[in-house]
């Protein structure tokens, strides 16, 4: 008979030396060991993506501080609820001194007058609050309660780190793995260490084979996905976001979409993705339609402070924008022109008139002299008089 409980939850860290990643805040300088180690323990907000270890460390630091765990989430609970609980921990806390750690998942979904409802409660200590967020808690947490927390923020699973739990959950159940499908299943987790655990679990138990290792289709049918030709450092990598800026470059918006639908699909980071459409926006749009970089940079943020699999959403909004706008590399090719004459020519004396003259010497010595604001003569150094780089549409 299979164990009741989720393989991510047996094999949740007993101690700060299990866990794996976090290094920043687990480690031995890091600033949630610092506090176990002073008894000190304040209000937190862990912000981090899905599967990072959010829900994972605030346990483990109420076993580790010998806390009463009281864990409740933004989407389900109510305030009644929450009120229940601290009443409880206040009683706790007289009779018997045991501190309380309230744990609000999803922490955003409250509304202003939910969070406002934990300030007296965190300020007078009857309970240590840690909220989990995926959203930015600068935009999402109400100030007076961002004011008695410490924001710490988790980072997305490393690929080594992933191999590890990947480890770990073999070991536990006595199997092993191809090296394709161990390659698959941290692609499709995306640094999420649940996600990877569920699709592993739920591998090792349709394969019928339990003497083999656990392969490559087993880890498609669990996650029900198929693995994409698409390697993050390889060949397919570069071809698809080629085609994917050639596309734009063509005004071809079926085929950007198509590419970046490939790409998200794949795993890509929407990061990367956002960064060349910021680069794209400058370098094929410029002065066509200068507002493309206002729009361009404002779907990098939305990735940044979002990611996936929200800001898919706001990636194919900006792909559109860019693919219609209208084309001109003036601003681009003037750019690489002047450079070139930079690193052919080297520091070509910049002409007298447009110098700046802070003393009395160099004005003697004719430093901004003649010089006029809106002056229509050309001012290059003298070896490039009548040099044009940049020509208008």
């Amino acid at each position: 008979m299979t164990e009741p409980r989720p393989l991510a939850d047996i094999l949740r860290p007993k101690t700060l030396d299990d866990v794996v990643g976090q290094e920043h805040l687990v480690g031995q300088d890091g600033i949630l060991r610092k506090f176990l180690t002073s008894n000190f323990l304040p209000s937190l907000v862990f912000w981090g993506p899905p599967g990072s270890g959010k829900t994972t460390l605030a346990r483990l630091l109420a076993n580790l501080t010998n806390s009463n765990f009281e864990s409740q989430s933004a989407v389900t609970t109510t305030l009644a609820e929450v009120r229940k609980i601290i009443k409880e921990a206040d009683e706790r806390l007289n009779l018997n001194g045991q501190r309380t750690i309230l744990f609000i998942d999803e922490l955003h979904r409250f509304n202003k007058a939910q969070q406002d409802a934990f300030l007296p409660h965190v300020e007078k200590g009857t309970i240590i609050f840690i909220g989990a967020t995926t959203e930015n808690p600068s935009f999402e947490v109400i100030a007076p309660l961002l004011s008695r927390c410490r924001v710490l923020v988790l980072k997305s699973l490393e690929v080594a780190e992933l191999d590890k739990i990947i480890d770990r959950g073999l070991s536990y159940l006595k199997r092993s793995i191809a090296a394709d499908a161990r390659q698959l299943v941290k692609e499709f987790a995306n640094g999420d260490a649940r996600s990877l655990l569920t699709i592993l679990e739920i591998a090792n138990n349709i394969s019928f084979k339990k003497n083999s290792p656990i392969s490559l289709t087993d880890i498609e049918e669990a996650a029900q996905r198929k693995a994409l030709q698409y390697d993050r450092v390889g060949e397919e990598h570069y071809n698809t976001i080629s085609a994917f800026i050639k596309s734009m470059r063509a005004s071809d918006a079926d085929a950007a979409l198509y590419y970046l639908a490939r790409m998200v699909a794949a795993g890509e980071d929407p990061l990367f993705i956002a960064r060349r459409m910021v680069v794209f926006a400058s370098e094929d749009i410029g002065m066509a339609q200068p507002t493309a970089l206002v729009v361009a940079n404002a779907v990098f943020d939305a990735c940044n402070k979002i990611g996936y699999p929200e800001c898919q959403e706001n990636l194919a909004h900006g792909v559109v924008y860019l693919a219609m706008a209208k084309k001109d590399r003036s601003a681009y090719n003037a750019y690489f022109a002047a450079l070139d004459d930079v690193k052919k020519l080297g520091n070509l004396p910049i002409p007298l008139n447009i110098r700046n003259a802070p003393t009395k010497l160099m004005k003697e010595l004719g430093y901004g002299k003649g010089y006029e604001q809106y002056t229509t003569e050309g001012l290059l150094p003298d070896k490039l008089k009548g040099k044009k780089y940049y020509n208008s549409k």
